[in-house]
């Protein structure tokens, strides 16, 4: 299946405005916090943002997106990591790869956030982290048509049965921790 795709700029993805509101060190620390995670998958990885701030602490980094330019972009930044072209429905890792499965502003992007979902959940072990924009109007981001609401995403969490679902409101974002 096709992903909708991210129809800006690499430059846009790395604006500084867009890099504060994403509180970045915040989100990757809450993404990590309990869990012993060594291996990440950064699905929709974009130029690397989130791959980058992972990799600095240590974690071994993989990156998926379905736009070539972009994964050149990722690569050099982290040269040494592993990024493929893939939509996120159609993950090629094996079950249970990564401890980690990383969707920021992926989810409101594709077709099919069910099976997005799903395949994030084959291949993840520890948890899954999705960072999406409120369900909101804003200056920023997608517009709200776009935008997946708290309860959406909750609800298709239950169709897929995770274990556990939370909800952190940030000050700018929504940080949803899923565990298989």
């Amino acid at each position: 299946m096709q992903d909708k795709q991210f129809s800006g700029t690499a430059d846009r993805l790395r604006s500084p405005e867009r890099i504060s509101l994403m509180e970045i060190a915040r989100v990757v620390a809450l993404s990590l916090e309990n869990k012993t995670i060594h291996t990440m998958l950064d699905v929709g990885t974009g130029t690397a943002v989130f791959a980058e701030a992972f990799a600095r602490l240590g974690l071994d980094v993989s990156g998926v997106d379905s736009n070539p330019e972009f994964l050149e972009i990722a690569r050099s930044y982290l040269p040494i990591s592993d990024f493929q072209q893939a939509c996120a429905d159609e993950l090629p890792f094996p079950d249970k790869h990564f401890d980690l499965v990383f969707l920021g502003h992926v989810l409101h992007e594709t077709v099919d956030p069910i099976s997005v979902l799903t395949e994030a959940k084959r291949v993840a072990r520890e948890q899954i982290a999705i960072l999406e924009w409120p369900y909101c109007e804003e200056k920023q981001g997608p517009p709200l048509d776009h935008r997946l609401s708290a309860d959406q995403i909750e609800t298709f969490a239950k169709q897929i049965s995770f274990s556990t679902f939370e909800h952190i409101s940030l000050l700018h974002m929504d940080l949803y921790l899923l565990t298989p």
